[in-house]
């Protein structure tokens, strides 16, 4: 027994060896197995108190957001922690010059989360590489807090949301709010970057949004198309809403790649079993009756279920999530992704099904991307 443990130890530090020598030490490869090394990359954070992000210039506001809150401390006493982003107007929440990585962002949004657009422009582009409400690139496409606990996406009380996708640019970025509301919204953010060397084969990160409501009858909903250039899918998250009373889940995601025509190259087996449950999310609860049942974790995970209350919530709502981060899904030269809404018939058959959904989809790939799809209108983003 000693010797297999022995053993198993100096594999584990072979490992983290491994790691370690075939990591880019620039900064932006950083894990457990490498956080000891040191690197020449700069560390810098914007925030309303360092809206550049320059060294030594942090938190020296004397007017700002909270200036009354720090009448009597003055300078120097978080003066200026949020911003008001008025109806319609785009607020610049960072510009950043220079090659290097976006690493996390933390952000906390008041107001209504599915007509607050988020985007990103790399290197100087027109058009965004991501461009999505902010409740659904952070798995909130509700409206309502539910907690995630996973590996690129924490949403935390009261709706602290997290992001820890790698973002790497080469010469400049660029990220954005826009508020699409007839109300001001508060925002409070943080964005936690490195400036450094950025490796020839890193790609540059991408998110889109879709919404269908209702899905037309035996159509399937195309998560993402168009997607030309070379790199990997990274991960889906799905609003789901269930316009009947039956279970939902029986439809099969399929990927097309690399100029599949009529049949895809990867096809699942259903719903519930791409986002890593089966058999319904159901669980049976200690007086023998199944639930639906949410999970959060690293990968994958099903954190909101809302129910039916019989009055203002007639239908049920899911919140999904599944990280390719283990499985990326790599292609060459172009991707298209769908999932079929299938329920159940009477005498065992399957039904094609009507229902809302939404969707935000992650990717890496080469640039220059392929024009996303214009952003629904305002009304027919709002959920009701």
């Amino acid at each position: 027994m000693k010797t297999i443990y022995v053993l198993a130890v100096s594999l584990l530090f072979v490992s983290i060896n491994v790691i370690a020598q075939n990591s880019q030490f620039n900064g932006l490869d950083m894990n457990l197995g490498n956080l000891a090394r040191l690197s020449s990359a700069q560390t810098r954070s914007i925030s309303p108190e360092n809206l550049s992000g320059e060294k030594g210039k942090a938190g020296m506001a004397k007017k700002g957001s909270a200036s009354n809150a720090a009448r009597d401390l003055g300078q120097g006493w978080k003066v200026n922690p949020y911003v008001i982003i008025k109806p319609g107007e785009t607020f610049t929440m960072g510009e950043i010059d220079g090659a290097g990585a976006i690493q996390h962002i933390w952000m906390t949004p008041a107001g209504n989360w599915r007509l607050s657009i988020f985007r990103m422009y790399w290197d100087g582009e027109s058009e965004p590489s991501v461009e999505c409400p902010v409740g659904d690139f952070f798995c909130m496409g509700w409206g309502k807090y539910a907690q995630i606990s996973s590996l690129p996406i924490c949403v935390n009380p009261g709706s602290a949301f997290n992001t820890y996708w790698q973002m790497p640019f080469r010469k400049k970025a660029r990220l954005t709010m826009t508020n699409t509301d007839v109300k001001n919204m508060t925002l409070y953010y943080q964005i936690d970057y490195t400036m450094t060397s950025v490796p020839e084969d890193m790609a540059y990160f991408h998110a889109q949004f879709r919404r269908v409501n209702p899905l037309p009858y035996k159509q399937v909903y195309t998560l993402v198309d168009g997607i030309r250039g070379k790199g990997q899918y990274v991960g889906t998250y799905m609003a789901w809403g269930v316009h009947n009373s039956g279970w939902w889940g029986e439809g099969e995601i399929k990927f097309y790649m690399d100029g599949d025509k009529e049949f895809p190259t990867i096809c699942g087996t259903g719903t519930e079993d791409y986002f890593c449950g089966s058999y319904g999310f159901h669980a049976r609860t200690a007086d023998g009756k199944n639930e639906y049942r949410e999970y959060t974790t690293s990968y994958a995970g099903m954190p909101q279920v809302i129910r039916p209350d019989g009055l203002n919530e007639s239908q049920q709502r899911f919140g999904l999530y599944r990280w390719h981060i283990m499985d990326p899904v790599r292609f060459d030269k172009d991707l298209k992704v769908t999932m079929q809404a299938l329920g159940w018939h009477s005498g065992g058959r399957y039904l094609p099904l009507q229902d809302d959904i939404s969707s935000a989809v992650f990717w890496y790939q080469t640039e220059p991307h392929g024009s996303f799809p214009k952003l629904p209108e305002k009304d027919f983003l709002e959920i009701n």
